[in-house]
């Protein structure tokens, strides 16, 4: 019998092995929180955002997080949420006084997140942001053609696996009804990481002309939101409002989850 038995469990296929190995683990060995790895206690009162996300992706999401980490996602003040895209206004700018709308600091939970997505492929964490900044894109009632995300090179998708931005940006279109454009924007050039870039100047000329639009897109007369994970100086989102305003568009609002600004826009998008 003891043979038998044996047989039989060699006999199993693999992955069916792993899923029961899977199961048991989940009986035995508690969840940890994606971001402090904490034992996670929000899988009772994390049900209305399960709901939500079975809505936008259609399955069931894979993210625990502890009861800290979630409530310290808290959005700067209301007056501050809105700026100028640019930190430092140039002359002769193709489009002056773009609009940022940035409602969290990066800085304690938001610098703790993002470099778990971009570098620990977190993506449940992503598309949490992205729902957060929906939310608040909600209650402004930001009306829009497309939301498009600012891409990421083809080096730089194929090293880490996905669009961060992409992520974000996705929830953001479906919680305000607006339509995804995950191919609008092309870069044209693998430029350095901003992140490693400290020098200002430096930074805009990093990205100049590093994006353009799709030859299959007509943006002539709309209005485009596009998406960034975070915005320091605002180059990036600038140099994409410029190659979106190149193709026809009308008016382009910047969306960015975090950053770290003082001046306020004195006219909304």
């Amino acid at each position: 019998m003891r043979g038998s038995a044996s047989n039989n469990i060699g006999s199993l296929p693999h992955d069916r092995i792993r899923e029961a190995l899977r199961e048991t683990a989940d009986l035995i060995l508690p969840y940890r929180c994606a971001v402090c790895g904490r034992l996670s206690d929000t899988e009772e009162r994390f049900r209305n955002y399960d709901d939500l996300y079975l809505k936008i992706f259609g399955k069931e999401s894979e993210l625990h997080i502890c009861g800290k980490c979630l409530s310290a996602f808290n959005t700067i003040e209301e007056n501050r949420r809105w700026s100028l895209c640019l930190s430092n206004p140039i002359e002769n700018d193709e489009c002056p006084g773009l609009a940022l709308f940035m409602p969290f600091n990066y800085r304690g939970i938001v610098e703790r997140t993002i470099p778990k997505i971009k570098f620990g492929k977190q993506i449940e964490l992503a598309r949490l942001l992205g729902c957060l900044l929906g939310s608040g894109l909600l209650l402004e009632g930001i009306r829009a053609d497309l939301v498009v995300p600012v891409p990421l090179s083809p080096e730089r998708l194929a090293e880490r696996g996905f669009n961060q931005a992409a992520q974000i940006a996705y929830p953001v279109a479906v919680l305000n009804g607006i339509p995804y454009a995950g191919d609008v924007l092309i870069k044209t050039k693998d430029t350095k990481r901003q992140s490693e870039i400290n020098d200002n100047v430096l930074r805009s000329n990093n990205v100049t002309d590093a994006y353009s639009v799709s030859d299959s897109w007509d943006l002539t007369g709309m209005t485009v939101a596009v998406v960034d994970d975070v915005s320091t100086t605002g180059a990036t989102l600038h140099e994409a409002a410029k190659a979106l305003y190149r193709a026809g568009a009308s008016k382009v609002l910047c969306v960015a989850f975090a950053g770290n600004r003082q001046n306020k826009n004195a006219e909304m998008f």
